[in-house]
C-alpha cells in the first residue's frame, strides 16, 4: 500500500546550511497492516508521516500509494494529530462530518455513519455537544471519528495520544485496536511510548537519531485480538527490550 523509495527531507535555516530531518528512508508497508513508527525525539517520525500524506514536497526519494506516486494530499487518505484541532463553534457532529460537507458528500449515510463512529467511541448523546464541554479524551475521540468517518484506505496518527493522561491513553489504545480489526485500513502511527508500539503493530519500525534513516524493522509475533493482558508475556517483554536497548544505544551514540 506504502512505498518509501530513498526518502529524505531537508528544511532551510537561516545560516543556509540546511537541515537533513530525513536521510534515505526506504520501506514498504503492506495493505491492511498496522506500522507503528519510534525513534528518538527529532528523528523525523512526525516529518515522514507529513511527506506521506503529500503536506510537505519530498527533497529526494519518491513515496507511492497503491503504486501512484504522491504528489498532494489524496481524498483516500485521513491523519490524526497530537491535538485535536476542532472547531470551537461547532458541534461534535458538525466537526465529524467537515471533512465531508467541506466535499460536499455528506448524505444522511454519511451522518448515519458519523453517528455510529461516536456511539462505538463511547460518545453516544454527546452529538450536539461543543468541543469546550469535551475532556482531552472525548476531544481525541472526535477527531479519530472526524478521520474514520471519510473511510480512509490509510489512517496516519501522528502521536495521537501523546497528550493524554495514562488511563485515557489506554482506553483509547483498546478502541484503536477495536476498531482496526476488520477494517481493512493500512495504519501508519507515530508513537514515543514502546509498549503502545508493541501492542497495537503488526510491525515496528525504528528511526535512527537525525537524520532519520530505518534502523530496525521488528514484526511484533502477538496474536490479534490484543489486549493489556499480553504485556505479561514473555513475547511481549523480549519485544521492548530489543526496541530499549535499540532506542537507546542510538539515542546516546
Amino acid at each position: 500500500m506504502i512505498a518509501l523509495r530513498g526518502v529524505s527531507k531537508q528544511f532551510a535555516t537561516r545560516d543556509r546550511r540546511g537541515l537533513l530531518a530525513l536521510d534515505d528512508v526506504s520501506l514498504t508497508i503492506e495493505d491492511g497492516t498496522f506500522v507503528a513508527l519510534i525513534g528518538p525525539s527529532g528523528c523525523g517520525k512526525s516529518t515522514l508521516l507529513r511527506l506521506v500524506n503529500g503536506l510537505l514536497p519530498l527533497t529526494g526519494g519518491r513515496i507511492e500509494i497503491g503504486g501512484v506516486p504522491v504528489q498532494g494530499p489524496r481524498d483516500d487518505m485521513a491523519m490524526v494529530f497530537q491535538a485535536p484541532v476542532l472547531m470551537p463553534w461547532a458541534t461534535v457532529l458538525q466537526n465529524v462530518t467537515f471533512p465531508l460537507r467541506l466535499k460536499r458528500q455528506c448524505g444522511p449515510a454519511d451522518v448515519r455513519r458519523a453517528r455510529d463512529l461516536l456511539a462505538k467511541v463511547g460518545l453516544a448523546g454527546f452529538e450536539q455537544s461543543r468541543p469546550h464541554e469535551l475532556s482531552g479524551g472525548m476531544q481525541q475521540r472526535v477527531a479519530i471519528c472526524r478521520a474514520l468517518v471519510q473511510q480512509p484506505r490509510v489512517l496516519l496518527m501522528d502521536e495521537p495520544f501523546g497528550a493524554l493522561d495514562a488511563l485515557t491513553r489506554e482506553e483509547l489504545s483498546l478502541e484503536l485496536l477495536s476498531i482496526f480489526a476488520g477494517s481493512g485500513m493500512t495504519v501508519l502511527f507515530v508513537t514515543h511510548s514502546i509498549p503502545e508500539a508493541v501492542l497495537l503493530a503488526d510491525r515496528v519500525v525504528t528511526l535512527s537519531a537525525r537524520p532519520g534513516r530505518v534502523s530496525d524493522i521488528m514484526p511484533v509475533p502477538l496474536p490479534r485480538p490484543r489486549d493489556f493482558a499480553q504485556e505479561a508475556l514473555p513475547e511481549f517483554q523480549a519485544c521492548t527490550r530489543h526496541l530499549r536497548a535499540l532506542i537507546f544505544h542510538r539515542a546516546a551514540a
